[in-house]
């Protein structure tokens, strides 16, 4: 089975679920370049999640020279320099490798609609289609679960939970910490329902209320 076939699965998948995050070259979703992606997935095993760390992908994208991200400010905060994007893996087998990984599996992310734009925008281009994945945002989950902590970024829960994250900003280090976050919101999201609609119901309803 190809990646293009197992994106076409049925995606509500109960039992894995992805945490991923993206590095660019810059902060604008529509224009900069897909430097990087990782992933790590959740296991559900009953009522609980468990994190899956031998289950995870991490992938470095391949620039020519004229691609190469050269912002030395932008390369201060992921780490990814010049000579390591031009090593990289080809785009197009970079997001094939990702669809062959993560399969049917939702994803889930902080603030993830940077990364949902910058994933679907580089398979466009490089593949010729947007994977079919459902998407959770745990951002608005976050703050619905605890009103009372007044936090935005995810550096802000990773201190209020005292998560620790070996590297921010490089993606590998970012998804594990984004699902140690998810795995302290569970007991809430739990009670909530716990499957992937009635989650991402949630998350729509409470950016509705922040956005009002």
């Amino acid at each position: 089975m190809d990646f293009l076939q197992r994106w076409r699965k049925p995606a509500d998948d109960a039992t894995r679920w992805l945490v991923i995050d993206v590095e660019t070259s810059g902060l604008d979703p529509a224009r900069d370049r897909l430097l990087a992606m990782a992933g790590v997935a959740l296991h559900r095993d009953g009522p609980r999640w468990r994190l899956q760390a031998a289950d995870s992908f991490e992938v470095v994208l391949r620039a020519g020279d004229a691609g190469a991200s050269h912002d030395k400010a932008n390369i201060l905060v992921h780490g990814i320099g010049v000579g390591e994007q031009r090593r990289g893996v080809p785009p197009s087998q970079a997001l094939q490798d990702f669809g062959a990984w993560a399969g049917a599996a939702p994803l889930l992310g902080f603030h993830v609609g940077f990364d949902r734009q910058v994933i679907d925008r580089s398979a466009r281009e490089a593949l010729g289609r947007v994977p079919p994945h459902e998407w959770l945002d745990i951002a608005p989950l976050a703050a619905l679960a605890h009103p009372e902590v007044k936090a935005r970024a995810l550096d802000d829960w990773l201190t209020h939970f005292g998560i620790p994250c070996a590297a921010r900003h490089q993606a590998a280090a970012d998804v594990l910490a984004t699902a140690e976050l998810w795995l302290r919101l569970w007991p809430f999201l739990q009670r909530e329902g716990g499957d992937l609609r009635s989650l991402q119901k949630l998350a729509s309803s409470q950016r509705w209320l922040a956005g009002a």
